[in-house]
Formats: structure tokens, C-alpha cells, sequence
């Protein structure tokens, strides 16, 4: 019996991805990288390394490197403060699902970017923790950042659903031990998810999903309580 619904945020709750590669992709072709989007998918939603590799294969110094990287996270923040962000759906389903699970957030989101997306969503009251980047060391698809938000539900690893889009994020979910329902993206749409539970057409499709798992939803319209953080 499912107690736990462990969230990814970029793609599943918020749209920013498409962000992301936007400051990416000005940054890079400042040096002469191009990054296409289909490269993108690969090197971030697939292999989770990044494409800083690309500046490097290029001649780049590690301190020119450095100096991209904090260009492209001033200009991702920048984008973050003035674009609507929330997935269509989401609340409606957050609204349903508050207070039949235990819910948390498990992103690969720096602090700062997770405290700036979410300044104005009003969906961290929905959740009892969220873990960022700085919570563990290894990133998806690497299991530590899903074995460690088990730990945080207090549940057991069979009590616990995963909700994701992408490649990287379903393999560290099975590498962790846990069931995984993928929500593609519209930059993962078409990928490879094999080993997922079921994947939907859209993240409303999450409630009759579980309801034909036999979950009982009785606390829709129930108020979320403020978000205490960590």
C-alpha cells in the first residue's frame, strides 16, 4: 500500500526546464557551442553529467568554466523571476492528494533556484520535506538522492511512489528499490521508460491511476499547513 508520493520538481510540478536550456544554450554560444535541445536531453535528462564537458573538450580553463557556469545561473534565475512556472493540473492534484500521503520533494535544483521557482507557486505547503542539491552528494541517476528521501518519509521503500519525466530520474528511483510513475515532459516525451509502473499522458492522469490502484483519496479541498522547510 502506497503511503508516500516522492515528487521531482523540474518537469513534474514546475515547467523549467525548457529554462534551463535556454541559459545553457545563450551561455555556451558565447564560446562557440552550440547545444542543440536534442543534445540537452541527452547530456541532462539521460546521462545527468551536464554539458560543462563540452567547454572543456573546447580549450576552456576550469576558471572560464567556473565564469560560464555563474553566467548561466544568473541568467536561469533571471528567466525563473519572470516566466509562470506551474504545470497545468498541478494544484487540482496536490489538492486531492494533500493529506493521503506523505509527500516530498526530491530535486536536482541548487537551494537558491528551488527557493526562487517556488517563491510565488504556493506549493511547498503541500509538502511535508524537500530535499535540493545540497541535501546529498551523488545526483540522479545516482539512487542516493531517492534512498535518502525514504529515509525522510519514515516509510518503507514499498510504501513509497516516485513521480517523474525523465530517463535519468526513473533510473534513480529503480535503483533505489522504488515504483515509479513517469509524467513525460515536453523534453522527454519519446524517451525510454522502460521499468516504469505506467507512464501517463498528463500529471491529472496520477488520480485515476491510483484510484484504479484501489487508493482512497477522501481529503480533496483539505487546506495544506504552512511548509516548515528542510
Amino acid at each position: 500500500m502506497i503511503k508516500a508520493i516522492l515528487w521531482d520538481n523540474d518537469g513534474v510540478l514546475v515547467d523549467t526546464e525548457r529554462l534551463y536550456f535556454r541559459a545553457t544554450q545563450h551561455v555556451l554560444a558565447t564560446v562557440g557551442i552550440p547545444l542543440t535541445k536534442e543534445q540537452y536531453i541527452d547530456l541532462f535528462l539521460v546521462q545527468g553529467q551536464g554539458a560543462w564537458h563540452l567547454a572543456a573538450d573546447k580549450g576552456l580553463s576550469p576558471s572560464a568554466i567556473a565564469q560560464l557556469r555563474h553566467a548561466r545561473n544568473t541568467l536561469y534565475s533571471t528567466l525563473l523571476s519572470q516566466t509562470p512556472l506551474l504545470i497545468a493540473g498541478v494544484r487540482e492534484v496536490l489538492d486531492t492528494l494533500h493529506g493521503a500521503y506523505v509527500m516530498g520533494i526530491v530535486t536536482s535544483s541548487k537551494p537558491d533556484h528551488f527557493a526562487l521557482i517556488h517563491q510565488t507557486t504556493g506549493l511547498l505547503p503541500y509538502f511535508r520535506f524537500v530535499l535540493t542539491a545540497s541535501d546529498y552528494t551523488h545526483s540522479k541517476p545516482h539512487p542516493e538522492p531517492y534512498l535518502r528521501t525514504v529515509e525522510r518519509s519514515g516509510c518503507r521503500p514499498e510504501e513509497c511512489l516516485v513521480i517523474e519525466d525523465s530517463e535519468r530520474g526513473l533510473r534513480a528511483a529503480k535503483a533505489a528499490g522504488l515504483p515509479c510513475i513517469v509524467v513525460p515532459s515536453e523534453f522527454t516525451r519519446g524517451s525510454n521508460f522502460a521499468g516504469a509502473e505506467k507512464v501517463l499522458g498528463n500529471l491529472t492522469d496520477l488520480l485515476a491511476e491510483l484510484s484504479q490502484q484501489g487508493a482512497s483519496l477522501p481529503n480533496k479541498g483539505v487546506q495544506p499547513t504552512a511548509y516548515s522547510g528542510g
